[in-house]
């Protein structure tokens, strides 16, 4: 369980309990949302999840590196399957890189910047949907959200480009129910860690939002 696009909380609970009916093991990935519950802004799911796997960039900010954590029962099979199968030699500067990362991850100013992130999507789409755009599932509970630009008769890519094309990157993606193909869906994704990594807040937010309208109504 896991997800790219998805601006809800995970129900962890409730994955344990279906799995523990059918006797399946549960694996997480939060390689998305790993910076928010390092933060204690979203919820854990180590207290649910059998095997817990992250990327250590995305909202933890770190290097373009991976994580694997699990029960001690499954930890000889996850290794076995990771090297030498899967990984190859391992670069220390990456591990390094991870370890600032992780111990950066413990500050009480990475908390603030948890909290933010979020703060800062739920500004953001908010402003948005009083622009007259539809965010998918009504807002976020996390660091980003879906648009959908169709029903403004825009294509997801064509919305992708001319953002870009005024330095604001979002990306194409698809929606719920989505009719168009994955390479020109109906919507984008937008997300808020570099924003508010680069020190913006709410009063920012509003101003994002005043442009992303105006790009992409003009």
């Amino acid at each position: 369980a896991g997800f790219t696009a998805y601006s809800r909380v995970i129900d962890f609970k409730k994955l344990r309990k279906i799995c523990d009916e059918i006797k399946a093991i549960l694996m997480i990935d939060m390689s998305h949302f790993a910076g928010l519950v390092a933060g204690g802004a979203y919820p854990s799911p180590f207290k649910y999840a059998d095997i817990v796997t992250t990327t250590t960039h995305k909202t933890l900010r770190g290097p373009r590196a991976a994580m694997i954590f699990s029960k001690k029962e499954f930890s000889a099979a996850v290794d076995k399957a990771v090297f030498p199968g899967l990984q190859g030699g391992p670069h220390i500067n990456q591990i390094a890189a991870v370890a600032v990362c992780l111990k950066e991850a413990m500050s009480p100013n990475f908390k603030k910047y948890a909290r933010q992130v979020i703060k800062n999507a739920k500004v953001l789409a908010k402003e948005l949907h009083q622009y007259g755009w539809r965010i998918i599932s009504g807002g976020t509970d996390s660091h980003l959200f879906l648009v959908d630009t169709w029903t403004r008769d825009l294509s997801g890519k064509t919305a992708q480009e001319l953002l870009e094309a005024e330095k604001i990157i979002v990306n194409k993606n698809t929606i719920p129910y989505d009719a168009r193909s994955p390479f020109d869906p109906s919507g984008i994704r937008i997300g808020t860690v570099a924003v508010t990594t680069a020190g913006m807040k709410e009063k920012d937010m509003m101003k994002i939002a005043e442009k992303i309208d105006k790009i992409l109504t003009r």
